[in-house]
């Protein structure tokens, strides 16, 4: 049984109005990606880091990646939307990856991740039937809008968890589970799509994913700051 890491970042990411794929932009002396690639690439137990681009990216070959050239593949196969790059990626796997062997989905833009987030995320799945993700128990209180920017009521947060990455499925069934529900916003959804319940493994606000302008500072001084 081998373990692989896969990370989408064939998108574009419109919100932060920059002049370049957001998952490129530079962070602590880094294209971003590069430290989510790290992140990955320090945890032995991972056997493969599989980068899903798009087929025009431009940026990736722009930087020196020879360090880690021995952990990291390439799959110029990106989609339209996120589960469509994963997707892809899974079939470009089809030579490397057996149907039992573990796959470890994560957002290019989570790079604030930890090494020992994606360790107890492989210690407590371990051979659970199904799969889990790190996530978080939601610690807001929830308003749901109604029209005119107003409160129209207070959802319950008893139970409700804030989903993140990685998350970690078999090969096979994540691969079938993506082309059973192809308009998916995570993969955790897709599973849950054939009727199954993935685990859930608590983690940190650490690993939040940058998506706006000012997300960068708080990444930055995260890991510049933190001690792994």
């Amino acid at each position: 049984m081998s373990y692989f890491a896969l990370i989408p970042a064939a998108g574009g990411g419109a919100r932060m109005a920059a002049s370049c794929p957001k998952q490129y932009l530079p962070l602590a002396g880094k294209p971003m990606i590069r430290h989510t690639v790290e992140a990955l690439c320090a945890v032995a137990t991972i056997d493969k880091v599989c980068v899903v681009l798009a087929a025009d990216d431009v940026f990736w070959d722009g930087y020196d990646w020879g360090d880690l050239a021995a952990r990291v593949s390439v799959l110029r196969c990106g989609g339209a939307t996120r589960a469509e790059s994963v997707t892809n990626g899974l079939r470009a796997m089809r030579d490397m990856a057996q149907a039992d062997d573990w796959i470890l989905v994560h957002d290019a833009a989570r790079c604030c991740l930890a090494r020992n987030h994606v360790e107890n995320l492989i210690d407590e799945v371990g051979e659970d039937p199904v799969g889990g993700l790190l996530a978080v128990p939601l610690a807001d209180t929830l308003k749901r809008a109604q029209g005119g920017g107003r409160v129209g009521s207070t959802v319950p947060r008893e139970g409700l968890w804030q989903a993140q990455t990685p998350q970690m499925f078999r090969y096979g069934l994540l691969l079938d589970a993506l082309e059973y529900a192809p308009a998916v916003t995570d993969e955790a959804s897709a599973i849950e799509a054939l009727g199954l319940h993935p685990r859930l493994v608590a983690a940190d606000a650490m690993n939040f994913k940058v998506t706006y302008p000012l997300d960068l500072q708080l990444a930055e001084w995260i890991l510049l700051n933190r001690k792994d």
